[in-house]
């Protein structure tokens, strides 16, 4: 699989992620977290908690668009590794990297920014940060 059609393809997957995260009205289908007590904690607006909720829910999918695309997926081995998950193409071996960043809009036309995690793929791979290392 070519670095162009890993991308047509996820592309396409990623139109069915909306149905996994929202209800039909477009609101988020997770509205807190349940303690032991059965206290309930309801989601803050923070990146840090959406983006692993995210994670979460997008999981099944990404994994669902690995077997429906001839791809083995790969997790990092700690949270502060990049990529987030590795597709290895069953066939050639080649690597496809995602990294899942989260942010959010600002109206209807603009997001807000990212933080600079979000950006660190530009730079030089700190040693032992990456699963892989980088190909330059």
């Amino acid at each position: 699989m070519l670095p162009n059609d890993f991308l047509v393809r996820l592309q396409a997957h990623t139109a069915s992620f909306a149905k996994a995260v929202e209800t039909n009205e477009g609101g988020w289908i997770i509205k807190g977290f349940i303690d032991v007590y059965r206290r309930i904690y309801t989601i803050s607006v923070d990146t840090k908690i959406t983006s692993k909720v995210l994670e979460l829910l997008l999981f099944p999918m990404f994994v669902e668009f690995g077997k429906d695309s001839g791809l083995r997926i790969e997790l990092s081995p700690h949270q502060n590794f990049y990529p987030d998950l590795t597709f290895v193409h069953d066939g050639s071996g080649r690597k496809f990297a995602i990294d899942i960043k989260t942010t959010y809009r600002i109206d209807d036309s603009n997001v807000n920014g990212m933080t600079l995690g979000a950006f660190t793929v530009a730079y030089p791979v700190v040693p032992g940060s990456s699963k892989y290392g980088m190909a330059t």
